[in-house]
């Protein structure tokens, strides 16, 4: 949901969304690009079925959020928000762990 709700904010343009990426180097323009990529990596992971494309949105947020970490480590000072994004990347995996639970116990379910 985190992913969700921050990608439909970086659509909106908000000033301080917009100041927040130009303070981490990246130029406005990426804003709309992480936007959308969020909200269909959402979309992909909360809708049931599509196993491997569920992959590639695991693979594509977490890429998202260790980009993040290392723009905010990079761009200055180490700040609280680093080691806050470090919460949702734990998420991230605990969230990727309990989707292969479920898809395992499927399969025997099934079997």
């Amino acid at each position: 949901m985190f992913m969700l709700s921050s990608g439909i904010q970086e659509l909106m343009h908000t000033q301080s969304g917009i100041e927040f990426i130009l303070k981490l180097g990246y130029p406005a323009y990426m804003i709309s690009f992480l936007g959308t990529a969020k909200i269909l990596g959402a979309i992909a992971i909360l809708v049931p079925g599509f196993p491997r494309l569920k992959e590639w949105a695991y693979a594509g947020l977490v890429f998202d959020l260790l980009g993040a970490t290392y723009s905010i480590v990079s761009s200055g000072p180490i700040q609280a928000q680093s080691a806050f994004m470090l919460v949702f990347i734990a998420i991230a995996f605990g969230s990727y762990y309990f989707y292969h639970k479920k898809l395992k116990y499927s399969s025997k379910s099934a079997a």
